[in-house]
């Protein structure tokens, strides 16, 4: 008994301690762990600029970007937290005359690495140099002994190619990719964050990579089966995406708002491609969206904090501009040089160049490439580089007498402005930096075709009705003039078109004659997709001299022996070619190209009259398809009243008064 009462009372005592504990630990909050945040410096699309460089910037001349400014930038923010998580979304090559030995020295990939970036992912751009180009590079980035960030992109189909059979190039950047270690994803610890990174391709990405060989999975799937595989496999508190998919003015083609939308267990997106500048993040749910332009011109810094969800919380955003006020990283500069000194030896020498050559001195404001996208009229900056291929082609001494109907220079091409001051061949080349031809030797080639007057027409059109949705296909061009009123039917804006000579003459279009028309490789091979903007309504089709359909748009790049002409070095030519008009020994950009001369005419006009007259088989099209469209609907209206009708009439007769 003696035994048990004194269990009892001890028991008793333990029961009342815990009541009086009780209170203390319902009142009292548990002290949480600390909560997690991270800080985020991001880029995309900055296409070779290591440099600085001059370019128009909010109607200024300025001189922005540069890595060794970047690196500063992270420097100081890796002072302020060395935990900060640096990320680039894609297309790191071509646009600058380093890109022109991509595939020997991966000047670009090794100087991400240099900066202290943790992972990036690829774009289109890095296909540029078909896939023999892009294995050699991440060979040379990997080769180099040096630190070189993560590569991740979930969405490559290699299963359907093996399906097909592997193709020699697909083999090779297979290849590439386990030997640089590419991923769908990888895991990154910063402090106490541990955040996954998954990188994706996008759909018009693919549409905007002709010589890409690879196939690739639906990238909303892709990613939701990379996430889902993230979260069964690795205990992270974050996850991350840097997406080559970029963001568009329509929330519904948006490529990464759908992404965001599809997948809401993505924390951040750096979105990529579109070369968007969004001052303010998009958010969808607990997804944030961000961009800070192209060209290095500015740097992307945020600040992230976990909430008790588990989710995370934008607490600071802001593009920092990569301006002259930032002190350069002098160690970085000298590695760039060094890699800039392999352009001079390696590649300029073979055209008789050296990178800072001057070509012509210019007191003329051009257009500013942000112009190219929001102004559908003639620039000047589009007339000097279309004026320039004619020029080019007809001065060459392989020219085989065939003059130059017309030139063509797409927005979408042109990839910098000249500013006021010494045009040199680096600026040259970065205006028009793209690609590479089939000589394995970089830079686009001009191409000769022909089209037939009525596709000149439909050429005009394509400019008028389909760029304000693609505006990479807004058109310049030399030799074709055309007016356009924006407010009548689409596929059926051009009011008038016509072919000018140097002199200015007026010559009419005649429908089935063959002109000669020169542009270059990209824009040849791009053709496809602006045919589907029209859903093939406009039809193009490059014929040769016969009028034969050509099957290679490679075979008709423009030779000199054994060498391409390419399209940056026609506008060298050009500008070389200018008239010294203040006796210095450089040529002087013309005032010819201070204003426009009717190429492109934009009749802004309501008129009915305006809007109806010259109807062309287009707008007949469409106007039958909204006839029938009424028709149906004024049937379907006059079926409803006569059920209507007849169901009142039912009514009546059983409910008689």
């Amino acid at each position: 008994m003696k035994t048990r009462k004194k269990i009892s009372a001890r028991l008793l005592a333990i029961m009342l301690i815990a009541a009086l504990l009780l209170p203390l630990s319902w009142n009292t909050p548990v002290e949480a762990t600390e909560t997690k945040q991270i800080d985020v410096l991001f880029s995309h699309d900055t296409h070779s600029h290591l440099n600085s460089f001059s370019t128009i910037v909010d109607g200024e001349q300025k001189e922005v970007g540069g890595f060794a400014r970047i690196k500063t930038l992270i420097d100081e923010k890796k002072q302020e937290d060395p935990d900060t998580l640096v990320l680039d979304g894609g297309d790191f090559s071509m646009g600058t005359l380093i890109q022109t030995v991509y595939d020997t020295e991966a000047a670009e990939l090794r100087m991400l690495g240099y900066l202290g970036y943790d992972v990036t992912t690829l774009g289109n751009h890095e296909y540029d140099y078909r896939s023999e180009g892009l294995a050699n590079m991440l060979e040379a980035a990997k080769n180099s002994g040096e630190t070189v960030p993560a590569l991740v992109v979930c969405n490559v189909d290699w299963d359907s190619m093996e399906q097909d059979g592997l193709s020699d190039g697909q083999k090779q950047i297979r290849s590439a990719f386990e030997a640089y270690g590419v991923k769908d994803y990888v895991v990154v610890q910063k402090g106490d964050v541990k955040v996954a990174v998954v990188g994706v391709f996008g759909k018009d990405a693919l549409e905007c990579a002709p010589t890409c060989e690879l196939k690739f999975k639906n990238p909303v799937e892709a990613v939701k089966q990379t996430v889902e595989e993230i979260e069964k496999n690795e205990k992270v508190d974050m996850i991350a995406c840097v997406s080559h998919g970029g963001t568009w003015e329509d929330e519904n083609k948006s490529e990464d708002e759908i992404l965001a939308k599809e997948v809401p267990d993505i924390d951040l997106i750096i979105s990529g491609h579109t070369h968007s500048e969004l001052k303010e993040a998009i958010q969808h749910g607990n997804t944030y969206i961000v961009s800070c332009g192209e060209y290095g011109r500015n740097l992307g810094s945020l600040s992230m904090t976990q909430k008790q969800d588990g989710r995370w919380e934008l607490t600071s955003y802001e593009l920092i501009p990569v301006s002259e006020k930032i002190k350069p990283d002098q160690a970085t500069q000298e590695q760039i040089d060094a890699l800039m000194d392999t352009v001079d030896k390696n590649y300029l020498a073979d055209f008789g160049y050296t990178r800072e050559e001057v070509l012509a001195e210019n007191d003329v404001e051009f257009n500013s490439l942000e112009e190219m996208g929001t102004k559908h009229e003639e620039l000047n900056l589009g007339d000097i580089m279309s004026d320039a291929y004619i020029y080019a082609v007809e001065n060459s001494k392989y020219y085989d007498g065939d003059p130059v109907d017309v030139a063509v220079v797409p927005s979408g091409t042109v990839r910098d402005t000249y500013t006021k001051g010494d045009i040199t061949v680096e600026d040259v080349f970065n205006s028009f930096s793209l690609g590479i031809g089939k000589d394995g030797v970089a830079g686009y080639p001009l191409i000769s075709a022909y089209l037939t007057g009525k596709e000149l027409k439909l050429v005009a059109e394509v400019d008028a009705s389909v760029s304000d949705f693609m505006t990479t296909a807004r058109l310049y061009c030399s030799g074709l003039n055309f007016a356009y009123n924006p407010h009548r039917m689409i596929l059926n804006k051009v009011t008038d078109c016509y072919l000018t000579r140097a002199d200015g003459e007026r010559i009419e279009i005649q429908d089935d004659k063959l002109y000669h028309v020169v542009t270059d490789l990209y824009t040849g091979q791009m053709l496809g997709s602006v045919m589907k903007m029209s859903y093939g309504l406009l039809s193009l089709e490059p014929k040769d001299r016969n009028g034969n359909p050509i099957e290679n748009l490679e075979d008709q790049a423009i030779m000199e022996d054994d060498r391409e002409l390419k399209a940056w070095d026609a506008i060298a030519r050009y500008m070389q070619s200018f008239a010294d008009t203040d006796g210095d020994g450089i040529a002087n950009v013309p005032e010819y190209y201070e204003t426009t001369h009717g190429r492109k005419v934009v009749e802004d006009s309501r008129n009915i009259i305006d809007l109806v007259k010259q109807p062309n088989k287009f707008s007949a099209m469409i106007a039958g398809i909204c006839l029938i469209f009424i028709v149906i609907i004024v049937l379907v209206v006059f079926l409803i009243r006569r059920m209507i009708r007849r169901i009142k009439v039912r009514k009546g007769k059983r409910n008689p008064k």
